[in-house]
C-alpha cells in the first residue's frame, strides 16, 4: 500500500487506537437490585460510575413478585445482586442459590450494625388474640421473624450505604474512593432528611390509626407513631370476615383517625372495613411502587409516607 492510501489506513488505525485509549477501562460492575428503596441508595452510591437494574417496578410487590426469564438471565449476567432479606424478597431465594459464584449476592439485612425489629404479634397484628384484657400495649416482638422493612428508618440506610460501598468497592476497586465519597455525601443528606421529618411528624405523634399490612414500625418507631393494628398479617393472605370485624371495632374502640391502603393492594378490604364509621381512608405507599425509580426515590418516598401520614391524621382532627 503507497501514498494516499497508506496515509488514510495508518489514519484510520490511530483513530482506532485513539478511541480504544480513550474509552473508559471499565464501565463500572453490573449491578441489579430488587427493590425501588434499595435501587434508590444503590443508585446513589453508585453515580458516576454506573446506574443499577431495578427488579420489582411500579405497580409489582416484593411479596408477591415472580421472575421472569429475562430476569434470571439478567441475574447471571450480574457482577452484584443486592436485595433486602429472602424473607422480604421470597422470590430471590430460589435463584440467589443457582447463581454462578462470581455473582456477589448482598443481603443488605446482614448489614453489621443495622437496627432489626421482629414482626409485632398478638393483637392488633395478628389473628390469634394474645393480649392480657385491658392492656394498652397489646402487640408483642417475638418469634423470631425479622420485619424486612428496614430501609423505612435512615439511620439503618446509612448503614446500607457504606454496605452497598464496601461491596461495589470489592467488585470495582478503581472506585473505591467515589463509592466511599458518594456513601458520605447520602449519608449527610440521610442525616437531614431524618431531621426534617422529626419536624414534620412531631404533630401527629401517638395518634391512633390502622395501616393495611405491618409495614411502617421501622418508621413509626423512629418518629414516634402509634399504629393501632393492621388489617392483613400478611399481604400474600387477604383477612378473614372475622378479622374485618374485629378491626372494625377495635378501630371504633381505640379512637383510629385514619385507615391507610397501599397502592397496590384491593382498596375493597378498606372500604368494608370503615363502612359506616367515621374512619378516614388515606393511603401510604412504603415500597415506592408509584414514584420513578432514580437516585432520589429514596428521599421522595419517605417524605410522601410523612405527607400522607400527617395529611389524614391532621384532617381527621
Amino acid at each position: 500500500m503507497h501514498g494516499r492510501g497508506a496515509r488514510l489506513a495508518r489514519a484510520l488505525l490511530a483513530g482506532i487506537l485513539a478511541g480504544a485509549l480513550a474509552a473508559p477501562a471499565t464501565a463500572g460492575p453490573q449491578v441489579v437490585v430488587t427493590i425501588k428503596p434499595l435501587h434508590a441508595l444503590v443508585a446513589r452510591v453508585m453515580a458516576g460510575v454506573g446506574t443499577p437494574q431495578l427488579l420489582v417496578k411500579a405497580g409489582q410487590s416484593a411479596h408477591t413478585y415472580a421472575l421472569k426469564p429475562s430476569d434470571v438471565a439478567r441475574l447471571h449476567a450480574a457482577d452484584i445482586f443486592f436485595r433486602m432479606s429472602e424473607t422480604m424478597e421470597p422470590f430471590t431465594t430460589r435463584v440467589a442459590k443457582a447463581l454462578p459464584d462470581r455473582v456477589q449476592v448482598v443481603t443488605l439485612e446482614d448489614t453489621p450494625g443495622l437496627r432489626l425489629l421482629e414482626r409485632r404479634t398478638g393483637a392488633p397484628f395478628e389473628e390469634a388474640e394474645h393480649a392480657a384484657p385491658g392492656s394498652d400495649h397489646d402487640h408483642t416482638y417475638g418469634h423470631g421473624v425479622i420485619d424486612g422493612h428496614a430501609w423505612l428508618d435512615p439511620d439503618n440506610a446509612k448503614l446500607m450505604a457504606d454496605r452497598v460501598a464496601e461491596a461495589l468497592s470489592a467488585s470495582d476497586p478503581a472506585q473505591a474512593a467515589t463509592f466511599a465519597a458518594n456513601a458520605g455525601g447520602l449519608k449527610a443528606d440521610l442525616d437531614a432528611l431524618s431531621a426534617e421529618l422529626a419536624r414534620a411528624l412531631a404533630p401527629v405523634a401517638g395518634k391512633p390509626y390502622i395501616v393495611f399490612h405491618d409495614a411502617l414500625q421501622y418508621f413509626e418507631l423512629r418518629y414516634g407513631l402509634r399504629p393501632a393494628g393492621s388489617i392483613t398479617v400478611s399481604p400474600e393472605v387477604p383477612p378473614s370476615a372475622h378479622r374485618i370485624s374485629a378491626l372494625r371495632q377495635r378501630l371504633l374502640a381505640r379512637g383510629a383517625a385514619c385507615v391507610f391502603a397501599e397502592p397496590q393492594f384491593d382498596l375493597r378490604l378498606i372500604e368494608a372495613l370503615v363502612e359506616a364509621t367515621p374512619v378516614r381512608v388515606g393511603t401510604v405507599d412504603p415500597e415506592g411502587s408509584r414514584i420513578e425509580p432514580g437516585p432520589e426515590l429514596y428521599f421522595t418516598l419517605l417524605r410522601n409516607l410523612a405527607r400522607d401520614l400527617k395529611t389524614c391524621l391532621v384532617a381527621a382532627g
